[in-house]
């Protein structure tokens, strides 16, 4: 059935009512706290550039909130960790769910550091920085490149990284393992390519250009400027044990760190009931941004093969056009709790105005791709079996905070704030508050060509856990 503007309008303007006590608009956030832009000096953090994740003070500010001095904290999007990082300092034991290998590779090897040999780990990396091994092999290792990322390095830079490569291969596993996240860290700094949310934007200089393409990313450091300043960084952070509590080795006083490698659909069935204190999380927005793509250098170093990265492209939250259904869902979760979680999202009626609007959009084709009516579809429907889980998880009384973004297709608005916190609701939640930051963000510039310009909500959901 169709639907028009105009009752997605209504729809979510009842949604606005419903909500209207809780949305409070919260000064003392902005965009760099909600985003990786606080953590770009951040010792630790700032090592690699992880562009989706929140900030270190940001999930200090929700730990000052929860006013947690024990328990477990669980992420089910980790991502590079901040969470769990943040709450490990904080004396709190922390579980992250990851499915992307970036995210895993950069908390094991912040792990690693945090409970190793601070004394061996600042020596291994000034020799390397002294000596500059890679400098003294005759051998290489081809960087393993995928489809989508050949041709991302100039050649001299690409001979550089294939010797440094085959250098690792005379260390021990764990110095490997450090020396390649080294390396990880400085891909998109070495090559022609930047990240930009739904795909890899290519130099003019590259022979991938297009003719149309006239894009410069300014300068592209070379192989041994990258390699060195990175080392020194990191170096240069782990001699600071005043700055980086996190990193000391204090036996009794930082939380446990572990991390489960999957999707969090398929993680989260297999939790304990009621074990967690608290849950501090940012799933990836409803932006179509392809993860898989944007860290495609990253992914292939890390030996993520063509069929690897189809399947890893599938197994994310659908956030993309390119996902597709998943299938067998119902075979996963338990099943009151599937009907339950099913039954929230076939009843959200704003939800199914707007979904019933994009289907009649792509029927005329006035939508710049036919994939965003499942995308958003499928996006709800496996949010709606997480905040399930979620509930499931948490403790009574415990709280889930959820950093998210509104989004825009085909000049209708979706407030994503408002129906999650609709499913929280019935999944067992009390909608405590949602912090909404002064300055919202603006629709893209082909949404405002044609749809005019609709500044659309960034959020922080805060959901208190029933005890009943």
């Amino acid at each position: 059935m169709f639907s028009s503007l105009e009752l997605i309008q209504v729809q979510n303007a009842a949604l606005e009512t419903h909500f209207a006590d809780k949305l409070k608009v919260n000064r003392l956030l902005n965009r760099q706290l909600v985003s990786f832009q606080a953590n770009k000096n951040k010792p630790g953090y700032r090592w690699f550039k992880y562009k989706e994740g929140f900030s270190e003070a940001l999930v200090q500010r929700i730990l000052d909130y929860l006013s947690l001095n024990k328990g477990r904290i669980l992420d089910p999007f980790a991502g590079a960790g901040t969470t769990l990082f943040a709450a490990s300092a904080r004396g709190l034991d922390a579980l992250g769910i990851e499915v992307l290998p970036v995210g895993t590779e950069i908390i094991e090897v912040r792990r690693q550091i945090q409970y190793g040999d601070l004394t061996a780990i600042p020596s291994l990396l000034d020799r390397w920085r002294r000596t500059q091994p890679w400098h003294h092999s005759y051998l290489t290792k081809p960087f393993p490149h995928l489809r989508i990322t050949d041709g991302a390095f100039p050649h001299a830079t690409q001979q550089a990284l294939d010797r440094y490569l085959a250098t690792l291969e005379s260390e021990t596993e764990a110095a490997a393992q450090l020396f390649r996240f080294v390396a990880m860290c400085v891909l998109e700094e070495i090559s022609y390519t930047r990240k930009d949310g739904q795909y890899l934007r290519w130099d003019c200089r590259s022979e991938r250009r297009q003719s149309s393409n006239r894009f410069d990313k300014g300068k592209i450091l070379n192989f041994d400027e990258a390699i060195i300043r990175k080392i020194e960084d990191i170096y240069a952070d782990l001699q600071s044990p005043g700055v980086l509590p996190g990193f000391l080795k204090c036996t009794g006083e930082l939380g446990k760190i572990e991390v489960l490698r999957g999707s969090c659909l398929d993680v989260l069935p297999t939790l304990e009931t009621g074990t967690f204190e608290g849950i501090i999380t940012s799933p990836p927005y409803a932006n179509r941004y392809d993860y898989t793509r944007t860290y495609a250098l990253e992914l292939a170093l890390l030996g993520v093969d063509e069929s690897e990265l189809r399947t890893l492209r599938q197994a994310m939250l659908s956030c993309t056009v390119e996902n597709r259904d998943k299938p067998g869902l119902e075979n996963v979760f338990e099943a009151a709790l599937y009907s339950r979680a099913t039954s929230a999202f076939d009843h959200q009626q704003a939800l199914q105005a707007i979904l019933s609007y994009l289907e009649w959009q792509k029927s005329t084709k006035a939508l710049n791709n036919a994939g965003i009516p499942r995308m958003v579809r499928n996006y709800f429907f496996e949010l709606a079996l997480v905040i399930f889980e979620c509930a499931r998880v948490l403790k009574p009384g415990a709280l889930l905070v959820m950093v998210n973004d509104n989004v825009r297709y085909g000049g209708a608005t979706i407030p994503v704030d408002l129906i999650l916190s609709d499913f929280a609701e019935q999944a067992g939640f009390d909608v405590e508050v949602i912090w909404v930051l002064p300055s919202g963000k603006g629709n893209s510039s082909q949404q405002m060509g044609t749809h005019g310009r609709e500044e659309v909500r960034k959020c922080i959901y805060i959901w208190r856990r029933r005890s009943t």
